[in-house]
């Protein structure tokens, strides 16, 4: 099947590592001109290097979303490399979990500036290009905690909440310009993050990586957590002409953990 995407440029935020790399490697794959954005340079040069070894060559700039200024300058000059820009796909930015008894005004603000404004500075920045142009899709990444609130996760879930609304009212806000704006809600995925996650309960328990991986996937219905690739490909179908009429849709990928009415 033809996703018509060749050619067309493609910027990922937080496509250093994670879903943000595994969709610079399936965009790249469809033979768009993939721009990469990550705050750190050293995750952007191994990204690079390791997208090259699969046979891509990627522009890659380094740039901290939570600052407006420094988001419009890296999409202008991946801009002026590649040019304007026809999809965005949103992966940048993970809030802290923070205990309730903890909770604050810094930690609230902290998780919005992390992934509500990571993201937002992104998509104001994309939206200039798209609006003047008269076509574009988005695509964000964003995840289930912004639909099950977990009290570790009460600040991140909130962000992730708001973005969700965003997607949906910028989808209708600019469907009359040709500007599809869809979200893909991740549930568990085996990324570093949860790699990283597994070997600290791994210490504190004394219970081996394996055994809390299979204890944690037997909790889903599919039996496994999500694979990167996985989600990348839903955000390949999303960003594509085969999802010419989608705009506006909250695409939920946990296993069926949460069955829910979407």
């Amino acid at each position: 099947m033809d996703l018509n995407l060749k050619d067309k440029v493609v910027i990922i935020t937080g496509g250093s590592r994670g879903i943000g790399l595994a969709c610079a490697h399936a965009f790249a794959a469809e033979g768009a001109r993939v721009g990469i954005i990550s705050r750190n340079p050293d995750g952007l040069r191994a990204a690079v290097d390791a997208l090259s070894q699969a046979g891509h060559a990627v522009v890659a700039e380094p740039a901290d979303l939570q600052d407006p200024d420094s988001a419009e300058a890296a999409f202008r000059t991946i801009e002026g490399r590649l040019g304007p820009v026809d999809v965005l796909v949103n992966s940048a930015g993970g809030a802290k979990r923070v205990v309730p008894a903890e909770l604050d005004a810094k930690a609230w603000r902290a998780a919005m500036d992390a992934k509500y404004f990571t993201y937002m500075h992104a998509i104001d920045a994309a939206l200039k290009t798209m609006v003047a142009r008269r076509q574009g899709a988005i695509v964000n990444i964003i995840g289930t905690g912004g639909k099950i609130a977990s009290p570790l996760h009460l600040p991140g879930g909130a962000a992730n909440a708001a973005l969700m609304l965003v997607s949906s009212g910028l989808a209708n806000a600019w469907g009359k310009h040709n500007i599809r704006v869809n979200a893909i809600n991740p549930g568990a995925t085996y990324t570093d993050r949860v790699k990283n996650a597994l070997e600290t309960e791994s210490r504190l328990t004394g219970k081996s990586e394996a055994e809390l991986l299979k204890a944690n996937e037997e909790r889903i219905p599919l039996g496994r957590y999500a694979h990167p690739e996985e989600v990348a490909r839903t955000a390949l179908f999303l960003a594509s002409d085969c999802a010419s009429y989608v705009t506006g849709a909250l695409v939920t990928m946990d296993g069926a953990l949460n069955p829910m009415v979407v």
